[in-house]
């Protein structure tokens, strides 16, 4: 698949769900928590964090900060 046919299938799924598309921006920024997380704990852990991040986000958490956190608890920065 290629990246232009995840975008209009990412845009289809948020239609299903009610939500708004991702912008390119977020998509990124998403992709890199994912992928900190999955080389930083185990793989499964990255969707499985993305998930986390969309619940976080839907119950009114920062979506600016909800991926610095994730990658903060993998890496060990501090915030």
């Amino acid at each position: 698949m290629t990246m232009a046919e995840s975008q209009e299938w990412l845009t289809d799924a948020a239609g299903a769900l009610g939500v708004p598309p991702l912008s390119a921006e977020q998509i990124e920024v998403l992709l890199d928590v994912v992928r900190v997380v999955a080389h930083g704990v185990a793989r499964p852990a990255g969707p499985l964090a993305a998930y986390l991040a969309g619940v976080a986000v839907g119950r009114g958490a920062n979506p600016a900060t909800v991926p610095a956190v994730l990658a903060a608890l993998v890496t060990g920065d501090e915030l």
